[in-house]
């Protein structure tokens, strides 16, 4: 008689880093971006990659950064970024 014992142990998938690419839209300029990039800084999060697109004239500006984050951080920083006051949207690229 043979017995055959399987356990099922979940795997932990928060601490695996996933690189993300972000599109936030703002509104306030150039004055903004300091506070955008520590907003993600005091979160523990780096920046890696960082464009940013401001126009004359042009009421919203966007920001595109990279940063490497568990995946199941994504949604909780995107909710947490479109909190904050100057931003209109925040996304995946």
């Amino acid at each position: 008689m043979s017995i055959t014992t399987s356990l099922d142990i979940p795997a932990s998938r928060s601490s695996l880093l996933v690189r993300r690419r972000i599109t936030t839209y703002f509104v306030g300029g150039v004055q903004e971006i300091p506070n955008l990039v520590a907003a993600l800084a005091q979160r523990g999060h780096s920046v890696h990659e960082l464009s940013v697109d401001i126009r004359e004239g042009v009421r919203e500006s966007s920001m595109v950064c990279t940063i490497l984050l568990p995946g199941d951080a994504i949604e909780p920083l995107l909710d947490y970024l479109r909190e904050l006051p100057a931003v209109v949207s925040s996304d995946l690229a």
